[in-house]
């Protein structure tokens, strides 16, 4: 688990203007470093370029590297208005935070950038003989590195926006995110269930904003509870909606004076984040496929896809939880586990819902439910439950009475123990 700052600087370096400002500066400086170096080369060097050799091929960096980065934001506004009409806005994000994106589109400038302080420099008179050689090698690698970069943006421009290439990487960071919960359920404190009541001692801490919980420095309360030898009940996790009438931690031991030092380890925010909240990846998959089967779109298809991405999904939840580490490093803490259940009900009712007149789409989810059924426990009573709602929705959106008594048929997993 990463402390707030450490998930602050993570969320930071995600921005696309902190790689492009830095790509900039070491352009700057590569192009300004030249006129120091070129006081270590011996005076009588074999090689002489002229100014007017370096002039001609900065100009032309300069020039068609202004014109490829306009072309390049064009490209990825388009990409995000695509990915926004045809998958779900929720995915824009993680198209926004492509380190390849961003790699690109910092170079394009920084290359930019280095020819256009080349020129300055030039045309001033800073470089020597020696200098002039320096910034013509470093000019060549410059090239070098924004042919490779061309053609890896030109392979990636052919999945960029697409709604198979936005819903993989949704899925990723649903797993990714998944998979980190399920190894550490508790978040390192004790568990307990959201129905058991709360002691009477207990002093709520209310938050000051209104918005979604996007991390949470469990660590950090920890640490607050033992030198205040406290006790905390959690009871907001990423991705829950909070205001200031709602608690998020109910305190044990603790004083008013507390109250505002615990808020200090909340980060809330407008919308959710992937990181450290596994249900909003598997909203955002159920809203890719509601979209797909929407009567605007009308792609049965992609819901399929998406319901066979749930299963994995769901699968890595299932590993994972039986391989976890439940050891409690952080005593004094109490944190809510996740509802499997909620699981099912963030990804199957809307597709259920939508794709109630679509016999291969309720083919699809009966055979999903019975694999999800066979893992036991809660996620059998999970599936059954939902089977049942998603054959009740399409028994009475279907037609035809033989695609009902297929889809029946298809459902009789349910009648064996």
């Amino acid at each position: 688990m990463f402390s707030k700052w450490q998930w602050l600087l993570v969320q930071f370096s995600r921005a696309l203007w902190v790689r492009a400002t830095a790509f900039a500066i070491l352009a700057v400086a590569t192009s300004l470093l030249a006129i120091i170096g070129q006081r270590w080369l011996p005076p009588d060097i074999p090689v002489s370029i002229g100014a007017e050799a370096v002039d001609t091929i900065l100009n032309v960096l300069a020039s068609s590297m202004l014109a490829v980065t306009t072309f390049s934001l064009s490209v990825m506004v388009s990409a995000y208005s695509a990915a926004t009409t045809n998958v779900t806005p929720r995915a824009t994000r993680l198209l926004m935070q492509d380190t390849t994106t961003q790699n690109v589109l910092a170079t394009f400038i920084g290359s930019f950038l280095f020819s256009l302080v080349g020129l300055v420099a030039l045309s001033t008179g800073a470089y020597g003989e020696g200098g002039r050689v320096i910034l013509f090698l470093v000019t060549l690698v410059v090239i070098v590195v924004i042919v490779v970069t061309i053609l890896r943006w030109i392979e990636h421009l052919s999945r960029l926006g697409r709604v198979g290439e936005t819903t993989d990487r949704v899925e990723q960071a649903t797993c990714a995110a998944i998979v980190q919960r399920a190894a550490n359920p508790a978040l390192g404190g004790k568990p307990f269930s959201p129905d058991q009541p709360i002691p009477d001692q207990a002093l709520p801490v209310y938050p000051t904003l209104v918005g979604y919980i996007q991390h949470v420095d469990v660590e950090a309360l920890a640490q607050w509870a033992e030198q205040n030898d406290a006790e905390i009940y959690l009871t907001a996790l990423p991705g829950g909606f909070v205001h200031p009438a709602r608690p998020v931690v109910w305190l044990i031991g603790a004083t008013d004076d507390g109250a505002s030092s615990v808020r200090e380890h909340f980060t809330v925010d407008d919308e959710r984040s992937f990181d450290q909240d596994p249900r909003f990846g598997l909203v955002v998959l159920s809203e890719i496929a509601s979209r797909a089967l929407s009567p605007a779109v009308n792609d049965p298809g992609t819901a399929i896809d998406v319901i066979g991405r749930a299963v994995r999904v769901l699968h890595h939840w299932h590993t994972q939880r039986g391989e976890a580490d439940d050891t409690v490093r952080w005593p004094r803490i109490r944190v809510p586990l996740l509802d499997e259940r909620e699981f099912f009900d963030d990804l199957f009712n809307p597709i259920a819902r939508d794709g109630a007149a679509l016999l291969e789409v309720q083919i699809r989810l009966q055979k999903t439910f019975e694999v999800l059924a066979s893992y036991g426990g809660s996620f059998r009573a999970s599936a059954r439950l939902h089977a049942r709602l998603a054959l009740a929705r399409a028994e009475q959106a279907l037609a035809l009475e033989r695609d009902r008594a297929e889809l029946r048929e298809l459902a009789r997993w349910m009648e064996q123990d």
